[in-house]
């Protein structure tokens, strides 16, 4: 058998040369039945089986230089950004072993050429930690390169991250890789890991042959004259039902099981609304919580509201009653809706910009996407474009719900608050230059745009209509797109591994493609359907990512088979681009899309549309109807009412027009220079060179004030001040900013301790100022008061210094809320995320609150109200150690 299979890929590989090409995307061509990339070839030999010789080639020439740092508590602490350790690793008898490297010193071996690693190498990788643990011992801390103290009862462990599989730069979830963490079993101050290297036996390769093993005929059936187009639609309809749990919930992924919002959400849009409605449903009341609100599960700094991209799920919602009408599920999740827009407006939207703050929806690992300095209450206070395109349409799925329950005021007000949602991505996030939008407003108290494409975001501004007709064009030409599809972010962030960094997502590459449809970018929509099928058929199963440069499956961070939000992307292809199936109240609607090259007879049989089953038939290509029939009758519009019944017949017959051209921004891969470390030293900025640059821009309070060769600069000593650097490259393309840097006169910053207007807490942390700290939950100090006494009329900054060790940077959903009340008058929202499972030594501010204040005796207030419950609803907590009134530069 195995022999047989060989000599099929053989001789279909031979065979291919001499077969007409549907698309060449450079790197790899896709013909009507097998898709070749090089010595590899994913071949359909029927609509119900797809034979692929694909193996990953990430482990035939894994590099001998490892490059690695060292981590206390899963944080990037032990040396400056760009500083790491060398070492090449020439094993004997399948051994190595690094000399014991000094914590915080460079080991630094001279790198090889051509050099690579024989596979399941063993490493021994040995640190001495004496020093750290005598500051520990003696001092009671430890202090870091960058001055940050770590009391000794906040040491967990000792990590090792790095740049070669088992290693990851991912530094938040080192704590979960155990096999990352060194100890030291004879107490002698040396801490050791043996890690296997160029592990073969955990390579991800595909099966190499896929058969359809389940009964799919309760779902539509897909025929055309292009084999590979067939059956990759069955492959996808098989992992379908294979995502489906015994309790009619999704999973998400092969290796993920569970409910997660954001998934589940982008994958019923795309096409689970219609296939498997019941599932759908009951997979999103899965995801409500006790009080009839959206579950946030996943984020930064304790889910929500760090992370608010949970309302994706409203615009499911909507597409679920499109395709039932259910009655009953639009009133059941239009109040779920209505609570969780109602507690988002209360928390994080910002009045001045119209934006809506939170992480970036789905591109939740801080370091894949955000600057490496952003902590998570950064992350909470930036402004991004995928968040603000689902908050947008949200609040128009909930106008549009409230106009057919009679709720007339409620769809006036959610209305105006769609528009100005609108009004500010538009004004905010459009680069004129590069023509779409910028990734995301981030800084601290002035913000600044991102530069960065973001795909997701770039998709949904045109799917959503928030981009004008004319905008939505610029979009598809000119945001870039790498040879294997559009990658999640560009360009891509120096030192991250591919993740969300350098990576291509199908299911995002699926929601690029709608936006090309809708904008009649005929080059967009043919690349987009080959960058799905590309990795369909060579890797027999649906993918949930894969790396931008090589388009392996192999060297993300994390990767799954048979995900749900890629399987239902590649269906999306065929029901809702190809035949152009759109669902409205009370019609179902077709509005076709067929690019030449895939020109032909295509069929849709047994696709369920309420009480109505059709069979479709289609012929031609283009994106213009020529003739539309149902049941032999000619129409006037290509739709059916929402009341037919039974079996019928619909007949397509496209207008084969041409379209008018349009581009694609094709680029090579490219990755922006590192971000400059600025410190601030007696009335200079100063830096160490970035290699590569060619200039430094200057940024003060967010503006542009200067550009220079020299990596110091001058500043002057005054009103509070924040001070930024990008590295420019030859290209002029930028690096991200630095962190800001405040420059102040101190005696202009008022600082009260919150124990002298309360009880301190009895807790042995370590770090606070003052004589104590206060401890905050949802049952005691839930209002606490500090009278203030305002020298002179203006704007002021306040902000508070607090701990929570409730849980990691990363996951859980302990993020501490409160509101802010200035003399009795609510003036914002304060986010105390989380800073560090167990780490209540570890000491950070909140985000800060413009407010205005008059000459005189005021009253600032933090209070625990209902709006301030988090996803936990058990665990509001944090520590408070004083509050900082900083007046704000108008300059």
């Amino acid at each position: 058998m195995k022999l047989a299979f060989v000599l099929l890929v053989l001789t279909t590989f031979r065979c291919e040369a001499q077969k007409p090409i549907v698309y060449d995307a450079g790197k790899y061509v896709i013909y009507r039945d097998s898709v070749v990339q090089g010595k590899y070839v994913g071949r359909a030999v029927s609509a119900r089986e797809i034979v692929s010789n694909y193996k990953s080639p990430a482990n035939e020439f894994k590099n001998a230089d490892i490059t690695f740092k060292f981590s206390i508590n899963g944080k990037d602490n032990e040396m400056k950004s760009g500083i790491d350790h060398h070492f090449v690793c020439h094993p004997v008898n399948g051994f190595c072993e690094t000399p014991v490297i000094e914590f915080g010193k460079q080991l630094n071996e001279a790198k090889t050429t051509n050099s690579y690693l024989p596979a399941n190498t063993k490493l021994k990788i040995r640190v001495d930690m004496k020093d750290v643990l005598d500051e520990l011992k003696n001092k009671g801390y430890y202090t870091t390169f960058n001055g940050e103290k770590i009391y000794q009862s906040d040491f967990k462990g000792l990590y090792v991250a790095g740049s070669s599989e088992p290693l990851t730069w991912d530094f938040d979830n080192l704590v979960n890789h155990p096999k990352l963490q060194l100890h030291d079993d004879d107490s002698d101050g040396i801490y050791e890991a043996t890690l296997k290297m160029n592990d073969t036996e955990e390579v991800n390769a595909t099966d190499g042959q896929w058969k359809l093993s389940r009964d799919v005929s309760a779902f539509p059936s897909y025929s055309s004259d292009y084999k590979i187009s067939d059956a990759v639609y069955n492959l996808a309809l098989e992992e379908m039902i294979k995502a489906v749990e015994p309790d009619s919930t999704f999973r998400t992924g092969k290796e993920w099981a569970g409910v997660w919002t954001r998934d589940i959400s982008y994958s019923i849009i795309l096409s689970m609304a219609h296939l498997q409605p019941q599932v759908a449903k009951y997979s999103l009341l899965r995801k409500v919580n006790k009080k009839k609100k959206i579950i946030q599960d996943t984020g930064t700094g304790g889910a929500w509201p760090v992370s608010t991209d949970r309302m994706i799920w409203a615009v499911a919602a909507w597409e679920l009653f499109k395709v039932t009408g259910d009655k009953d599920w639009l009133q059941e999740a239009y109040i779920i809706i209505k609570n969780s827009i109602e507690a988002d407006s209360n928390t994080c939207y910002d009045k001045e910009t119209g934006l809506v703050k939170g992480e970036s929806s789905f591109l939740d690992w801080r370091e894949q996407t955000y600057p490496k300095w952003m902590q998570p209450v950064d992350i909470a206070e930036s402004e991004c474009l995928g968040t603000n395109a689902v908050h947008y349409q949200a609040n128009l799925v909930l106008s549009k719900m409230a106009s057919l329950l009679n709720e007339s005021s409620v769809a006036a007000k959610h209305m105006l608050v769609a528009k100005k949602i609108k009004e500010g991505i538009n004004k905010y996030l459009w680069l004129p230059k590069q023509k779409y939008y910028g990734q995301f407003l981030y800084g601290r108290n002035y913000k600044i745009v991102s530069p960065r494409s973001e795909a997701l975001g770039e998709a949904l501004s045109v799917i959503f209509d928030i981009a004008g007709t004319e905008r939505q064009k610029q979009i598809l030409s000119n945001t870039p797109v790498s040879s294997f599809g559009i990658t999640c972010i560009y360009p891509q962030i120096p030192g991250i591994p591919p993740y969300h960094n350098n990576a291509v997502w199908p299911f995002v590459q699926a929601y690029w493609l709608w936006a090309a449809a809708k904008t009649g970018n005929e080059k967009a929509v043919m690349q987009s359907i080959a960058a799905i099928y590309r990795p369909a058929a060579l890797f027999v199963t649906n993918k949930e990512n894969f790396v931008a440069s090589n388009g392996d499956f192999l060297g993300t961070q994390i990767n799954s088979s048979n995900m749900l939000w890629s399987l239902s992307g590649s269906i999306s292809i065929v029901d809702n681009v190809l035949f152009g199936i759109h669902f409205n109240e009370n019609s179902l609607v077709f509005e076709p899309f067929v690019p030449e090259a895939l020109r032909g007879k295509r069929s849709l049989r047994n696709f369920k549309y309420r009480e109505a089953v059709l069979n479709i038939e289609m012929q031609g290509y283009g994106n213009q109807i020529a003739g539309f029939e149902l049941d032999g009758h000619l129409l006037n519009e290509p739709k059916i009412p929402c009341d037919l019944k039974g079996k019928h017949t619909v007949k397509i017959l496209l207008a084969n027009n041409k379209l008018a051209k349009q581009q694609v921004n094709l680029v090579a891969d490219y990755t922006t220079l590192p971000m400059p470390d600025v410190v601030y030293k007696e009335g200079k900025l100063e830096w160490q060179p970035i290699g590569g640059a060619k200039r430094y821009r200057i940024l003060r309070n967010g503006r542009p004030v200067d550009s220079l060769n020299e990596t110091s600069y001058s500043v002057r000593v005054g009103v509070y001040t924040e001070y930024q650097v990008i590295a420019v490259d030859q290209n002029r393309i930028e690096s991200f900013a630095s962190e800001p840097i405040v420059v102040s006169d101190i005696n202009s910053i008022r600082t009260y301790e919150m124990e002298d207007f309360s009880n301190a807490a009895n807790y042995p942390y370590e770090g606070y100022s003052g004589r104590g700290f206060t401890e905050i939950n949802d049952s005691k100090n839930t209002s606490l008061s500090i009278p203030i006494n305002i020298q002179s009329d203006g704007e002021y900054y306040i902000d508070f210094r607090y701990a929570n060790g409730n849980g990691p940077t990363n996951t859980e959903n302990k993020c501490a809320v409160r509101t802010l009340k200035l003399d009795d008058t609510v003036v914002g929202t304060c986010l105390f995320p989380q800073r560090g499972k167990d780490e209540w030594s570890n000491w950070g501010y909140s985000n800060s609150i413009k407010v205005m204040l008059s000459k005189g005796k005021h009253k600032i207030t933090i209070v625990y109200e209902a709006s301030n419950e988090n996803m936990n609803g058990a665990v509001n907590q944090a520590m408070i150690d004083n509050v900082r009134l900083v007046p704000a530069n108008k300059g």
